[in-house]
């Protein structure tokens, strides 16, 4: 080990140190498996199936509400999913369905494709839906789930703030218990005022008294396993729908509707030949399946990876095969009528609470939410849409409350400039041009740091632009292995778009390794944000999985030379938890 090794230093990430005691001292536990082995764990499963499935009824209805579909279909697409992806696998406690993340994509590609109206776009959206599980099967094929770690930190957290705000935006009018004329984000806002004035007071303050009823139970029941297990949402809910049928017997329109034989006359099938007639139509097609399987994508992999790391048997998912489980779930569940198909944290969550171990997990929560279609369908027709929109307005809230914002603006100024672009972005555009908008503006800003730091570095204006293409090459300069300890020596600029060759350069570690060293030395121009937290997730993983002491090396050196070394911000539990949220 060289003399710059020796100069170590423990970069402290989210309040751990980077450079983590070995874990071979852990004593080993059995990891249970997915498929017929995970079979035997089915007391287990069964027990957690269930409660997920009481959470997942009202979370189901009220997303599909939210999207503009009927509400059966939340239910239809939880279903087709526990019934697919545990005989796919790829995760193995994450419970999947209709998510919130999509509703505002969901709602607004139907109007498009509806020519402004939501029965007729609903049927035409379904081959989009197909079509996108398609796109996802090749990607997954090709394995492409890799390039969803250079999407830069910001930029995700910032579409995710964007989804909350209008979530709470489009719940709006059935809170109000009136229609708008607008749907976009800042029409709604603007027409909120004037809408406000006719607000039916009855539904208005349902959904109010519902929202703070969920806040009050999160907070006093915070440390009570029950509340945590089956969530405060569903003890409002619950509260809600009784005080709502004993004294207000509001009126139909405002109630959810499931239709009395759901088989017969639930499923709604996908209208190819309408869609493939309608000419004119074709662009927006195209550009919904790209966002679909963007946003669909990006969400999938944050949410497992976030899930991984509550898993309490430390198991880690399999990406691509995760992504190609999504879209086969999404083709199945759109020839049934059913919505976009995506891991759900908060429904995952409640699954490991329950003490849910694999992904029969899924399957047992898809037969109890068809039991609860099929013989409690009236009962689930008591639920007024008020409470529903509730529930997914503290669901927005969770993605875009404040403190998301004030962790973001800790991180640094350039960090905070880039999540509040991509937000900004996305509500005037649509969630695909903004997280692409978010990606290029980050290049641009790391291009433009990275050139002010190379002219400091260089004393004189570069005459070629080796500097700007060294965010695309590989950092590493050296690797070597002495028969126990295996260095990589950093030494181009560390950046989320090179981060997939340092993913090849891990790949390569020799399995003899028992100490890993990553070496960033003086001639490392920049560290960006986000490859600091990617380090600190894949040190973390790979320590536990191998039980090798892995150590990064040179941060105070960085600090000396005063390069560009941007600060860092790994996601708390309630910033896992909002990735999570749907």
């Amino acid at each position: 080990m060289n003399a710059a090794t020796a100069n170590s230093t423990s970069a402290i990430v989210g309040g751990a140190s980077l450079n983590a005691p070995p874990l071979s001292e852990k004593p080993k536990i059995e990891k249970p498996k997915n498929g017929l082995a995970g079979l035997k764990h089915w007391r287990h499963d069964l027990l957690a199936g269930f409660l997920v499935a009481m959470v997942s009824t009202p979370f189901s209805i009220g997303i599909a509400v939210a999207s503009g579909a009927p509400p059966i279909t939340g239910l239809t697409s939880a279903i087709i999913a526990g019934f697919v992806l545990p005989f796919l696998g790829g995760s193995f406690v994450t419970i999947s369905g209709p998510a919130a993340g999509l509703a505002p994509v969901l709602y607004g590609g139907m109007l498009l494709l509806g020519q402004g109206s939501l029965e007729k776009g609903y049927p035409l959206l379904l081959p989009v839906i197909m079509l996108a599980g398609l796109v996802q099967i090749i990607l997954s094929k090709l394995k492409a789930a890799r390039f969803s770690a250079m999407f830069p930190v910001p930029v995700v957290e910032g579409m995710l703030a964007s989804i909350g705000l209008m979530i709470i935006a489009k719940q709006l009018p059935t809170l109000l218990g009136h229609k708008f004329l607008a749907h976009e984000f800042w029409g709604i806002l603007k027409e909120a005022p004037h809408e406000l004035l006719l607000a039916n007071t009855t539904v208005l303050a349902l959904g109010v008294s519902t929202l703070a009823l969920i806040f009050i139970i999160g907070a006093l029941g915070k440390n009570l396993k029950i509340v945590k297990l089956l969530s405060p949402q569903l003890f409002a809910v619950a509260f809600s729908t009784l005080i709502a049928q004993l004294f207000l017997h509001l009126s139909p329109d405002f109630m959810i509707h499931i239709p009395e034989n759901p088989l017969a006359h639930g499923i709604i099938l996908p209208d190819f030949a309408g869609l493939f007639e309608a000419k004119h139509l074709w662009v927006t097609a195209i550009t919904l399946i790209i966002t679909l399987t963007l946003i669909d994508g990006i969400e999938s992999l944050a949410t497992i990876n976030a899930i991984d790391k509550i898993d309490p048997f430390r198991r880690k998912s399999n990406p691509d095969r995760t992504l190609f489980a999504m879209g086969l779930s999404n083709m199945s569940s759109s020839l049934l009528g059913g919505l976009t198909i995506i891991p759900g944290g908060v429904k995952s969550t409640a699954n490991i609470l329950a003490g849910g171990r694999t992904q029969w997990a899924n399957f047992y929560n898809a037969c109890f939410l068809l039991m609860f279609l099929l013989f409690f369908h009236q009962q689930i027709s008591a639920l007024p849409l008020a409470v529903l929109s509730a529930v997914l307005v503290y669901t927005g809230y969770k993605l875009c409350k404040p403190q998301v914002w004030l962790a973001v603006c800790r991180t640094g100024w350039d960090q905070f400039l880039l999540f509040t672009v991509t937000v900004l972005l996305t509500l005037a555009t649509d969630l695909m041009w903004g997280i692409l908008g978010g990606v290029a503006f980050a290049f641009l800003m790391n291009a433009m740091i990275l050139w002010q730091i190379n002219q400091t570095s260089q004393g004189k204006r570069t005459r070629n632009r080796a500097w700007l293409m060294a965010m695309f090459k590989n950092p590493v300069s050296a690797r070597e292995f002495d028969g126990a300890t295996y260095q990589l020596t950093f030494e181009g600029p560390l950046v989320c778009f090179n981060y997939l060759h340092l993913i090849q350069e891990f790949k390569r570690i020799p399995t003899e390794a028992t100490h890993v060293v990553l070496l960033i030395t003086n001639k490392v121009l920049m560290v960006e944000h986000t490859i600091l937290d990617n380090l600190a997730h894949w040190m973390q993983q790979y320590q536990e999985e191998t039980a090798t002491f892995v150590e990064l090396v040179g941060l105070n050196q960085l600090q000396k030379t005063a390069v560009s070394l941007h600060s860092t911000h790994i996601l708390g539990e309630d910033e896992q938890q909002m990735m999570m949220a749907g």
